[in-house]
């Protein structure tokens, strides 16, 4: 009424009255009276602002990119960003102009060319996985940049919600880290398919270890059995030798005492030694001699003559000598 006004801010907007192009007040959350025709009011929000943003970018194998994020900002300095925006607000609080909106905007544009930068240096599988890297290039040169100093806000925080690639590419990667997947289980089957084999190798060359072993222990049982064979052969063949060396011993004993013995009676005439032994010599000895003595000297014999009753006698004590007995004659009446 009659140009007077009256404003009062909340404790997040900071408050200017200029007159004649020059700040007469200011302040924080301020509620005064103003004569409206010769001033101008400036309202600067100062509560932080979440500006969303998506960013459609190239990386260095030539595959599109989509970033999408979040950047939280406050304003430090509103006299600095009140001398490069038009934050001057009518009677009924409302901006005069869209300058207020250009400060998102060119926040977002710093924060694409600082994106666009890191991206161009990267594939698009390392993009895809570096988001973290990512948030934290991109925050830093955002908090050194002179363009945001210039502007008189501070970035509060930045944040990357995903990077996706294009349907085509994405589908290729899934494609390809599958195989990849089922090629590393496909490994780590062949790889407990060669840790079974290998364990049962191990069984079985244990197990023939253990033949081996056993056979070994047998073999030096059946040694340990040969050897005391031998050893009972060599000594049974010790005791034979022993006996026959005593028994040769013995037969030459007795072999030398009976040629002791029949040394003094190898030059007597038999006929003697017959005549001198206990018995004497009976009938039939006389004879035998007798046929002997003849039979000797048969080249001097001219006729031989032999009694029927003498050959009768001999045969029949012959026979007699055998246990038989004479035969009967059979005559024929």
């Amino acid at each position: 009424m009659l140009g007077i006004g009256y404003v009062q801010a909340p404790p997040t907007t900071h408050v200017m009255l200029f007159r004649k192009g020059k700040v007469v007040c200011e302040g924080a959350g301020m509620s005064f009276f103003y004569f409206s025709p010769n001033a101008t009011l400036v309202q600067i929000p100062l509560a932080s602002t979440d500006v969303p943003f998506v960013f459609n970018e190239v990386t260095s194998d030539f595959q599109d990119a989509t970033i999408q994020g979040e950047m939280t900002f406050r304003v430090t300095n509103p006299g600095k960003l009140a001398s490069l925006l038009d934050f001057s607000v009518s009677a009924r609080g409302r901006y005069r102009s869209e300058d207020p909106t250009k400060l998102n905007d060119r926040l977002i544009h710093t924060t694409q060319t600082l994106a666009r930068a890191f991206t161009l240096r990267k594939t698009l599988r390392e993009l895809l996985v570096g988001s973290d890297e990512l948030v934290a290039q991109v925050f830093a040169q955002l908090a050194e940049s002179p363009a945001v100093a210039m502007l008189g806000v501070e970035v509060i925080n930045l944040s990357v919600l995903s990077i996706k690639a294009t349907p085509e590419m994405a589908k290729a990667l899934q494609a390809e880290a599958r195989e990849k997947l089922l090629l590393e289980a496909d490994e780590a089957i062949y790889a407990r398919r060669n840790t079974a084999v290998e364990l049962e190798r191990q069984i079985k060359e244990n197990e023939l270890n253990t033949e081996i072993a056993v056979e070994q222990k047998q073999r030096q049982v059946r040694e340990t059995k040969l050897q005391a064979d031998i050893a009972i052969e060599q000594e049974r063949a010790t005791l034979v030798d022993n006996r026959i060396e005593n028994e040769r011993k013995e037969a030459s004993a007795k072999a030398d005492a009976l040629k002791a013995m029949l040394d003094p009676l190898k030059d007597i005439d038999w006929r003697t030694l017959l005549a001198a032994s206990p018995g004497g010599i009976d009938a039939n000895q006389m004879i035998a001699m007798a046929f002997r003595d003849l039979a000797d000297n048969a080249d001097k014999v001219g006729n031989l003559n032999i009694s029927p009753d003498l050959l009768s006698t001999l045969l029949g004590e012959q026979e007699s000598a055998n246990g038989n007995k004479p035969p009967k004659s059979n005559r024929r009446r």
